[in-house]
C-alpha cells in the first residue's frame, strides 16, 4: 500500500533537495564484434550499439515523465576496446573512438565509456596502442571517455604505465588547450577499478557481466544535507542513523528506476551505485554535507573523519534498499562539479593534500582536479602515483582525474560547463619525483594481498 507521507517526501527531495538519478547506463558486450579488418570491426561496434542501445534515451524519457523522477545521464558502457581491438594501431584505435562517437551521435546518449585498457600487470600491443591513440581520440570526439587501470592490490602497481599515463593527460591537455583542456576530463587512471560503474569517465562493461545490462547511478547529496539539518544537534550515532535512513530512501528511488528501465528495455539489471554524486548546483554539495555535520569549512581537521562517516552510513543504508549494489557506492569528491568545494578551495581551505587524505575514505579519488598547465609529466605521474598506492594498501577503487589547464596558473579557474563545473587552478608542490618515476617496472603488490 502506497503511503502519502512518503510520496509527498520523495516529491519534496526532487523539488526542493536536488535528488535525481544521476545516470541510467547500458552496459554492452562487443566480444562478438572482434575482426581482423579494422573497417569491418567499427561497422560492427556501430551496428552492435546503436541496435541494442537503440530504446535507451526513450526509456528514460518516458520514466521521467511517469514517475516524475528526473533521470540526468543515459549513457552507454562498452566492453574496454583493448581488448577487442588486438588487430589495430593506434590511427586504428582512432577509428573505432569516431566510430563510438558516431553511435553516441545516433543514440543521443551523453557519454560512452570504454575507449579503455586493464594494464596493472602489463600492456598488450593493443593496449600500447590505445593509450598512444587516447589523447587525440579525446580531442577529436564529444563524448567518448577514456580509463585505464594501472594498479590492482592483487598484482601491484605498473609504473611503466603510470609515466604513459602522466604523457597522455598532458598531450590531452594541449591538443584541447583552445576548450579548457577539457579532454583531461574525460580521461580516468584507475587502480581496483569496478568492472560495473555506471559512472563517467571510468564506465566500461567488464569482462564478467553478460551480454547487456542495466546499471543505475543514484545521486542526492542535497536530500542527505537537509536531513542533517532537519536533525540538529544530535550525537554522532544519531546523526549516522539519520544519514543510513535518507540513503536508503535514495537507494529506493534508484531501485525503482533500474527496475522499470530494465524491464522496458529487456535487458538484466545489474547494479546500483550509491554513490553521492554532486553538481555545481546550490545545495547540492558533499562539501555542504560535512559542514552541516559540524566543519566550519571542508578542509578543515576534522574533514576526513566526517568523510568516513558519512561514505559508511550512505552504504549500510543503501544496502538495506537493494540486493544488488555496486559501482563505486559511496561519496563522490570531485572539485569543479561541487560548488562547496568549489568555495573551500578558494577560499584556500581546501589544498591538494587534503584531497588526496579524503580519498583514503572516499569512493574514488582525486577526482576533476585542475592543476597549472605547467606542470610537468613526472610531478603529474607522481600526483598518480600517489593516489593509485592509496588505493592498492587499502584494497579499495582509487582514481585520478587531473586536468593540468593549458596557459593557466594559480589564481585563474577553468570552466567546463555543465555538470562538470569549473576549477579554481591549485598549487602544485613542483620539486620532481623523475627519478623515482623513471625507475620503471611494478611496485610489488602489499603482503596482505596474498589471502588465498
Amino acid at each position: 500500500m502506497l503511503n502519502t507521507a512518503d510520496i509527498l517526501e520523495t516529491i519534496n527531495m526532487i523539488r526542493e533537495e536536488n535528488l535525481d538519478i544521476r545516470t541510467i547506463t547500458m552496459g554492452i558486450s562487443l566480444y562478438d564484434c572482434v575482426s581482423d579488418d579494422p573497417a569491418r570491426l567499427c561497422d560492427r561496434v556501430y551496428d552492435k550499439i546503436t541496435r541494442t542501445a537503440e530504446h535507451l534515451v526513450e526509456t528514460g524519457r518516458d520514466i521521467e515523465k511517469q514517475y516524475g523522477i528526473p533521470i540526468v545521464n543515459k549513457r552507454v558502457s562498452i566492453t574496454p576496446v583493448s581488448l577487442i581491438g588486438g588487430c589495430l594501431d593506434a590511427d586504428g584505435f582512432l577509428r573505432l573512438a569516431h566510430t563510438l562517437q558516431r553511435a553516441a551521435d545516433t543514440l543521443g546518449i551523453n557519454f560512452i565509456g570504454g575507449f579503455s585498457a586493464l594494464v596493472h600487470k602489463g600492456m598488450t600491443r593493443a593496449s600500447s596502442a590505445l593509450i598512444d591513440a587516447i589523447p587525440q581520440a579525446l580531442a577529436e570526439t564529444q563524448c567518448v571517455c577514456s580509463s585505464v587501470n594501472v594498479a590492482t592490490t592483487k598484482a601491484g602497481i605498473n609504473m611503466d604505465a603510470i609515466r604513459r599515463m602522466g604523457s597522455a593527460i598532458k598531450q590531452a591537455a594541449y591538443l584541447t588547450r583552445d576548450n579548457n583542456s577539457i579532454g583531461c576530463a574525460k580521461l580516468v587512471v584507475f587502480a581496483n577499478v569496478p568492472e560495473d560503474n555506471p559512472f563517467m569517465a571510468g564506465a566500461f562493461h567488464g569482462v564478467g557481466e553478460p551480454e547487456t545490462v542495466i546499471n543505475v547511478g543514484v545521486s542526492g547529496p542535497g536530500v542527505v544535507a537537509s536531513a542533517i539539518r532537519r536533525a540538529g544537534d544530535c550525537d554522532l550515532s544519531q546523526l549516522a542513523d539519520v544519514i543510513k535512513k535518507t540513503a536508503f530512501k535514495i537507494t529506493r528511488v534508484g531501485q525503482l528506476v533500474a527496475s522499470e528501465a530494465a524491464a522496458r528495455l529487456g535487458v538484466p539489471f545489474g547494479i546500483i551505485d550509491l554513490s553521492l554524486a554532486p553538481t555545481p548546483a546550490i545545495g547540492d554539495s558533499v562539501a555542504r554535507i560535512l559542514e552541516e555535520m559540524g566543519l566550519e569549512v571542508t578542509g578543515a581537521h576534522g574533514t576526513t573523519a566526517c568523510l568516513a562517516m558519512l561514505n559508511d552510513a550512505v552504504k549500510k543504508g543503501g544496502v538495506m534498499a537493494s540486493s544488488h549494489v555496486g559501482g563505486l557506492s559511496g561519496a563522490f569528491i570531485p572539485v569543479s562539479e561541487d560548488e562547496g568545494m568549489i568555495a573551500a578551495v578558494r577560499s584556500g581551505d581546501l589544498s591538494i593534500e587534503k584531497l588526496e587524505a579524503m580519498t583514503a575514505v572516499c569512493s574514488v579519488g582525486l577526482d576533476m582536479i585542475a592543476v597549472p598547465g605547467d606542470t610537468t609529466e613526472e610531478v603529474i605521474c607522481g600526483i598518480i602515483a600517489d593516489e593509485i598506492s592509496i588505493g592498492v594498501a587499502n584494497t579499495k577503487t582509487t582514481a585520478v582525474r587531473v586536468i593540468p589547464a593549458y596557459g593557466l596558473g594559480v589564481g585563474d579557474e577553468v570552466s567546463f560547463g555543465g555538470l562538470l563545473g569549473s576549477a579554481p587552478i591549485m598549487p602544485v608542490r613542483t620539486a620532481s619525483p623523475a627519478r623515482f618515476i623513471h625507475r620503471g617496472g611494478r611496485v610489488p603488490a602489499p603482503i596482505h594481498s596474498l589471502k588465498n
